[in-house]
């Protein structure tokens, strides 16, 4: 990718900064496992994240303040989230297990999946093994379930969703 050409994040590019964050010192085959992609794939997602500003190569981390900034006002409007049909899956959003013990009494929310034993409104995840996530990889999880709440929810779940990063991403790396 050439550093005049325009930036196109993917959805799942939101999976491996997160994951970068969660395990800064990573190897490309360690992430592509991690969040289900190909070895080139987790390649060329570091080097959009880099181009975006999201990612800093030569200190090679997350940038968390510019990371938190778009997961609270891009990535709702980037790649805003859809409820579907009621389905089987793996519970997310509002209804994962940060956000339900704080935001209580709304649908079910739910990625469609025969890995997961509830059933809610269907919401497509950012990344396509994101339920196999539940099992494999909670801390990613997690996470991902906060996104989408900022994805989908109302003003003071898109709040909360927004505290909880904040204060998550900012221990994590405080951690390292």
């Amino acid at each position: 990718m050439s550093q005049s050409s325009p930036v196109s994040l993917r959805q799942h590019d939101v999976c491996v900064a997160l994951q970068v964050v969660l395990t800064p010192r990573f190897s490309y085959r360690e992430l592509a496992r991690s969040v289900g992609l190909s070895l080139g794939e987790s390649h060329n997602s570091i080097k959009r994240l880099e181009l975006a500003r999201l990612f800093m190569s030569h200190q090679d981390m997350v940038n968390i303040p510019s990371l938190l900034e778009f997961l609270v006002h891009g990535v709702p409007y980037v790649f805003p989230g859809a409820l579907g049909p009621e389905s089987q899956g793996v519970p997310t959003a509002h209804s994962g297990p940060v956000l339900s013990e704080i935001v209580p009494g709304m649908d079910s929310v739910v990625w469609p999946s025969v890995e997961g034993g509830a059933r809610g409104l269907s919401l497509t995840p950012l990344c396509r093994q994101a339920p196999l996530m539940a099992r494999s990889n909670q801390a990613l999880y997690r996470w991902l379930t906060v996104v989408d709440a900022l994805r989908i929810g109302r003003a003071r779940d898109r709040k909360v969703a927004r505290d909880v990063l904040h204060d998550e991403l900012e221990s994590t790396v405080g951690h390292h």
